[in-house]
């Protein structure tokens, strides 16, 4: 996904409160939702319990992710990228919607649109995405889909992974929440490592990063995002 360039101090030092209310949740997509689904799952089994997946709202009208949302009662909505004459436009349209939603947190899965600055402004330090590699590893410019891990592969890098992160106008770049590392397989093809990087990594720290924004367990300091490990979960227990 593409942004364009912010700085750090454009995030508040607390990012997420730690309260009993659920944090209202939008789900940005484009495609397929897998990465939807593991939000969708990770609270069907009770692990978000502090999130409120509100709505998902899609650039693409026949992404099947809509049919995730469908199947999971969560509302959803169309802003059909190919409808507005630019970008900025565009963004604004998104900003509109999530501020009409209430929503509290924005979550990227698969959306891939530009989101402008009127967004991050507004919800700086409120963005959660992922990246399919150890970042800042493989994060240079042109850098996307596929070609990712052609060039993780070409690297000869033994290990790999996923990260979930803050959001910023700089593409592929923000305050990092958590990473999972996972081992290159002998002779697998580029698009067999973006499978098992997406299900194995992407899509397990995907709902954690989630919960813990949710869970007021985080916060950025110079820059570095930091866990409150002694908190409270959504349970009432205490984490450590």
């Amino acid at each position: 996904m593409k942004q364009n360039q912010t700085k750090s101090t454009d995030f508040k030092q607390s990012v997420s409160k730690k309260t009993e209310k659920k944090v209202r949740t939008a789900v940005l997509v484009s495609g397929g939702g897998l990465s939807l689904q593991s939000l969708i799952d990770s609270s069907m089994l009770g692990e978000l319990p502090l999130c409120e997946l509100s709505a998902v709202i899609s650039s693409n009208s026949g992404a099947y992710a809509l049919k995730r949302a469908e199947a999971a009662g969560i509302p959803s909505y169309v802003v059909d990228r190919e409808l507005f004459p630019s970008q900025t436009v565009f963004g604004f349209a998104v900003l509109d919607k999530l501020r009409d939603l209430d929503i509290e947190l924005v979550v990227l899965a698969g959306f891939e649109c530009e989101l402008t600055q009127p967004v991050f402004k507004h919800y700086g330090g409120r963005i959660i995405d992922t990246y399919p590699s150890l970042m800042p590893a493989f994060t240079g410019e042109g850098l996307s889909g596929l070609a990712i891990q052609e060039a993780q592969l070409k690297a000869g890098v033994k290990i790999t992974g996923a990260t979930a992160y803050f959001a910023t106008e700089k593409p592929n770049s923000g305050p990092i929440i958590l990473q999972k590392a996972i081992a290159v397989r002998e002779g697998e093809s580029p698009a067999e490592l973006q499978r098992r990087i997406l299900g194995e990594a992407e899509n397990v720290i995907l709902p954690k990063a989630v919960g813990l924004f949710c869970e007021g367990r985080l916060s950025i300091v110079d820059g570095t995002v930091r866990i409150d490990e002694s908190a409270e979960d959504g349970f009432g227990n205490k984490t450590k």
